[in-house]
């Protein structure tokens, strides 16, 4: 069966990846993201497998940029079966006392309110069709946190929560909803949070083995073909070279 899929933040990463995997299945990409050299990159490269593609070259933090574009969707592209709140980003690694405020309020505006916004427009067709899958994309730094994580584990935090809100508001429809929290991963990630610098976005992956894009879109693939009546809640997922640490122990004055 063909399903109509749309990807936030779809032109690397995480949701490159996953368009990559549901095109090679044959479905409807609704392909969303800021840069539209990538996106129409993705686009050509893809044509020849999904079944149809449908480029949007949007930010999601832009509330009625984001309206207009789903109101306005081509008929062959208005049916989302699944919806992949993807968009997302760190900035910076400094402690909150010291953080630059514009980057928390970036992150606030992609991480919390675009996904609000996406869910949202595209809910009431899943309800009204009785079927579809809303996947967030939340991260362990939701659950457990770290020096500098401050407002992006904030927001991966309310991610996760969201989720299992919205299963308690589904209730009683063929509608599901899905957290994938990953750990580490090796994707333009850590380059966004430090603004570029490739030395020190280096450094994170270092001497290990961390999961890669292509893992979590297998993972997301999964959790959207198994059987409707299942729903996958929330699934944390690390590399084997990634665990949690000790608690944090200041010793002196």
């Amino acid at each position: 069966m063909t399903r109509t899929v749309f990807i936030t933040g779809a032109s690397s990463g995480f949701g490159a990846a996953a368009a990559r995997a549901f095109a090679a299945r044959g479905d409807t990409l609704i392909l969303v993201a800021r840069r539209a050299t990538a996106l129409a990159t993705l686009t050509a490269e893809l044509a020849d497998q999904a079944a149809d593609i449908y480029p949007l070259v949007l930010d999601v933090r832009n509330r009625q940029a984001v309206e207009d574009a789903i109101a306005n969707l081509p008929e062959e592209f208005a049916e989302v079966d699944i919806l992949l709140n993807n968009a997302g980003l760190a900035l910076g690694l400094e402690p909150a006392h010291q953080v630059n405020l514009d980057d928390w309020e970036t992150m606030v505006d992609t991480n919390i309110k675009g996904l609000m916004t996406c869910t949202r427009l595209l809910l009431p067709g899943m309800v009204a069709r009785n079927r579809g899958h809303v996947v967030n994309i939340a991260s362990t730094a939701g659950a457990w946190p770290y020096p500098g994580g401050n407002v992006y584990g904030a927001t991966k935090a309310f991610v996760t929560q969201f989720t299992r809100n919205l299963r308690a508001d589904l209730l009683g429809s063929r509608v599901r909803a899905s957290c994938i929290a990953p750990g580490m991963a090796e994707t333009e990630f850590s380059n966004v949070r430090f603004k570029g610098d490739e030395t020190r976005a280096g450094k994170v992956y270092a001497d290990t083995e961390p999961l890669t894009a292509e893992d979590i879109a297998e993972i997301i693939l999964w959790v959207t073909s198994l059987p409707p009546h299942v729903n996958i809640n929330t699934l944390e997922v690390m590399s084997i070279f990634q665990s949690w640490g000790h608690l944090a122990v200041h010793r002196g004055e």
